[in-house]
């Protein structure tokens, strides 16, 4: 049988801790904890029960899907046994897991074409979608010259080939809006109802989009007219991703998103939420409110 080269473990063990080292806190979390149940020698069924959670809810944060709180953090150090440096490294990856995770958009783009599949991971792993748009339609709304014509305005620019694999992508997206087991709820701004990416063809091919999708059981679209009364003022676009066991929280205040999954700070964007929601039309008054801005774009569009 043939022995590995000399130093061959020594590097494998560089690499892997390397690999560590470059690795989210949230990914780092995952690790630490899942090797202190190894170390322990416990299985998952018997973990979960001392932490005084569900199995799948441990599952999920071995995977690193879900970022425990403090608290259940503890628990977890305390059930294996963990020592006091341990645990003080875990509290101080947990409180990094819990800070945003800023992605720049153009660093991520020079690695892969698009990154329509990141979202994509976000809205199937959910059981309630709700998203806040304020400058232009959604992307689950969009149809296809609607986001193709989106695509073209983006900076840096996409190549032809990349665009073309990222509408692809962002159109396949669309058919978790059917899914019976989920949720979406969305808040669109008259001002992003209006942004018109090219000819009135393209906004009016929108507006029915989202009139059509609006009778799904499985959506409800409110609508924030531009006349209102402000009740709070959110100046960027965001997503909360909802989960019988955690909740996610988007933001695009910068040429990229910030990702967090902090519960302070996802309760934030969720009272962010209900202020808009105050704002918003629903049901008959919002298709009565999308009904009319599709006449009056058609009117402007026929003149």
């Amino acid at each position: 049988m043939n022995q590995p080269a000399e130093g061959a473990s020594e590097t494998t063990a560089a690499a892997a801790g390397s690999a560590a080292r470059q690795a989210s806190p949230r990914q780092q979390l995952a690790v630490e904890l899942r090797r202190l149940r190894d170390v322990a020698g416990i299985s998952g069924r018997e973990l979960a029960k001392r932490v005084g959670i569900s199995q799948s809810t441990l599952s999920r944060i071995e995977a690193g899907h879900v970022v425990p709180p403090l608290p259940q953090v503890l628990d977890w150090a305390k059930a294996v046994g963990a020592e006091p440096d341990c645990q003080a490294t875990l509290r101080a990856l947990t409180e990094a897991a819990h800070s945003p995770e800023v992605r720049d958009w153009a660093a991520s783009l020079a690695e892969r074409p698009h990154l329509q599949d990141d979202v994509r991971a976000f809205e199937e792993d959910a059981h309630l979608v709700r998203n806040f748009q304020p400058a232009l339609v959604p992307g689950l709304l969009q149809t296809a010259e609607y986001a193709r014509r989106v695509f073209d305005t983006f900076d840096p620019p996409y190549a032809p080939e990349a665009a073309a694999a990222a509408l692809a992508a962002r159109l396949d997206r669309q058919r978790v809006l059917y899914d019976p087991a989920k949720q979406f709820e969305f808040l669109i701004t008259e001002a992003a109802l209006r942004f018109r990416p090219g000819p009135h063809r393209v906004l009016l091919a929108q507006l029915d989009r989202i009139i059509s999708i609006e009778t799904l059981d499985t959506v409800t679209i409110g609508v924030i007219p531009q006349d209102i009364e402000a009740s709070t003022t959110i100046p960027h676009g965001f997503v909360i991703y909802e989960n019988e066991d955690h909740a996610v929280a988007s933001a695009e205040p910068i040429p990229g998103s910030m990702v967090t999954r902090g519960p302070e700070l996802v309760d934030a964007h969720r009272r962010r939420w209900a202020a808009l929601g105050r704002m918003a039309l629903f049901d008959n008054d919002a298709r009565e409110f999308l009904a009319e801005l599709r006449e009056e774009i058609h009117r402007i569009a026929t003149n």
